[in-house]
């Protein structure tokens, strides 16, 4: 009869163990962030060509792993870009390239839009403002944080860690700051 109840007993707590890991539901909605990804996020430096090619230069774009930012370096070839506008057109053609088979390989991606533009200021915009072919707000908010992000602390954003960006209507600019938050949730860029 003992080993009966304890028999039971033991059934009765391997079900309850088996039923769920202890975490009761809830009636409120709860944001943990994103699923857990298999993808390492981890790419190496491509290998330094064995001859230099001539007006080669090094820059870091920020491509998206996992739903977050991460930094990536690349090659390109090409005279390096004095002036902001000219430092943010080639920031954002490294951008818009499809990441190559290592890079996918590693889980990158990019969301910055392959037909987006970018122009210099208008008249009446403040000193270093960048003005986008596609209003920022109506941008994929990972492609817009990964924008901000590479363009942010270059001479694109002429140094500085917040953004001027606008779009190619009548509207004021916003600055977009790029923190360690923007890069580990892009999702709450938010432009001020």
């Amino acid at each position: 009869m003992r080993r009966t109840a304890r028999t039971a007993a033991l059934t009765a707590a391997l079900c309850a163990l088996a039923a769920g890991c202890g975490i009761r539901g809830t009636a409120v909605p709860v944001d943990a962030g994103s699923a857990p990804s298999r993808a390492s996020c981890l790419t190496r430096p491509a290998p330094a060509p064995a001859t230099p090619r001539p007006k080669t230069q090094t820059v870091t774009v920020q491509l998206v792993c996992a739903s977050q930012l991460t930094p990536v370096i690349r090659q390109r070839t090409g005279p390096g870009a004095e002036r902001t506008v000219d430092a943010a057109r080639a920031l954002l053609e490294e951008l818009r390239r499809q990441p190559s088979s290592a890079e996918e390989a590693t889980g990158l991606s990019t969301d910055v839009p392959q037909r987006l533009t970018v122009a210099g200021p208008r008249r009446d915009d403040p000193a270093g403002t960048l003005r986008l072919s596609t209003p920022p707000d109506e941008l994929p908010q990972l492609g817009l944080a990964q924008i901000v992000c590479t363009f942010a602390g270059t001479p694109a954003a002429e140094g500085r860690r917040s953004v001027l960006l606008g779009g190619p209507g009548g509207e004021a600019p916003r600055s977009y700051v790029c923190t360690d938050d923007t890069r580990a949730h892009p999702e709450n860029l938010q432009g001020d």
